[in-house]
């Protein structure tokens, strides 16, 4: 596995996926909207996080009357574990730095 740029938004998107759960799963369009990012944006880096094995989908399989149905993007258990170590490692160089003045 390649190493992720971890840009601004790439950061967002990762910080929205593991704080998705099963009760509250992440989808395309809401990931867009709690990254507060356009879906140009978010789409590419789901493809980049899929495409590294970070991040698996699967389509929404329950009834959605009314709207296509979800796709809903996950972190796998390797992908967690190096969004958090990236996030951590990308926290600790920005304190370190004497850069923390806000959120990461």
């Amino acid at each position: 596995m390649t190493n992720i740029r971890l840009t601004k938004p790439t950061i967002a998107v990762l910080e929205t996926l593991l704080s998705a759960t099963d009760e509250r799963p992440a989808w395309g369009l809401s990931i867009c909207r709690d990254a507060d990012l356009g879906p140009g944006t978010v789409y590419p880096i789901l493809d980049r996080l899929t495409d590294r094995g970070w991040v698996t989908s699967r389509s929404e399989t329950d009834p959605h009357p009314g709207r296509p149905a979800r796709r809903y993007y996950e972190l796998t258990g390797e992908g967690r574990l190096l969004a958090s170590q990236a996030l951590e490692a990308r926290k600790a160089r920005r304190f370190g730095l004497g850069l923390a003045g806000g959120s990461v």
